[in-house]
């Protein structure tokens, strides 16, 4: 059965994915799917965008360039979906039962860039970024070696750290937080 879900203006940002029809803890809602592209393919492509719908898989080095409803899907410091990666597809499941009319959210757990990503929803849980609790600590620790080594920095960052991580991919805005909230 076909997941009923509508695209519409949303109070976070620009627009997000609803649900027409309850839907319970544990389903299986859509799938993140586009062409999927090297990460420094996707570097060439969007260098300089303001919003991308990018999603890495596994250990970053394949992009998925986002098509279809849930690029559209918005960022949520307390979300009611979670993204699971199986067999090198992107699912988005239910991590609670979600009423009818509701918008679907999940935590874009952004990282790999320094550009501000601020967050606009709204939660009481709300961090103030879309970037994950562990590149937040990563860049503190950086800023305090900077300031430890004279101002400079011990070493880059970029596609090398990306494939490093096991994380989904930013590059630039939300990778579809370039969705609506880029």
């Amino acid at each position: 059965m076909a997941m009923r879900l509508v695209v519409r203006p949303s109070p976070i940002h620009s627009v997000g994915v609803y649900t027409a029809a309850p839907i319970r803890k544990g389903t299986r809602i859509i799938e993140y799917d586009g062409p999927r592209i090297t990460a420094e393919e996707a570097d060439r492509r969007y260098e300089g965008a303001a919003r991308t719908y990018l999603y890495g898989i596994g250990d970053g080095k394949v992009v998925i360039d986002g098509e279809g409803m849930a690029a559209y899907m918005n960022h949520s410091c307390d979300p009611n979906c979670e993204v699971d990666e199986i067999k090198d597809r992107v699912w988005i499941f239910a991590m609670r039962d979600i009423a009818a009319g509701e918008e679907l959210l999940w935590d874009y757990n952004l990282y790999d860039d320094e550009d501000p990503a601020p967050c606009h929803c709204g939660s009481p849980k709300c961090r103030g970024t879309m970037y994950s609790e562990d590149w937040i600590r990563k860049l503190k620790r950086r800023a305090a070696r900077k300031n430890k080594n004279g101002g400079k920095p011990k070493s880059g960052h970029g596609t090398a750290e990306r494939e490093k991580a096991n994380l989904p991919i930013k590059v630039k805005t939300p990778s579809y937080a370039a969705g609506p909230n880029g």
